[in-house]
C-alpha cells in the first residue's frame, strides 16, 4: 500500500507542475513528452493523474482523523 501511495503522490505532483506550466506559460509538458494532446499515452497519464487526485482525497481525510 505504501508503494501505491508514493506513486499516487508523485503523479499528483506531476499533474500540479503541469497545470502550473500551463497556467504560467501555456506550456503542456506532459503533452510534449508523450506525443501531443491526442496521444493515447498522454490520455493514460492524465487518467492516472486524475485517479491519483481521487486517492489523495483519502489521504486528506486520514490527516483530519488523526
Amino acid at each position: 500500500m505504501r508503494t501505491l501511495r508514493i506513486i499516487s503522490l508523485l503523479l499528483v505532483i506531476i499533474g500540479a507542475i503541469n497545470w502550473g506550466l500551463i497556467g504560467l506559460f501555456d506550456f503542456n509538458l506532459v503533452s510534449l513528452i508523450f506525443g501531443g494532446v491526442e496521444s493515447s499515452l498522454t490520455r493514460v497519464i492524465y487518467i492516472l493523474v486524475g485517479i491519483s487526485g481521487l486517492l489523495s482525497i483519502k489521504e486528506l481525510v486520514d490527516l483530519f482523523e488523526d
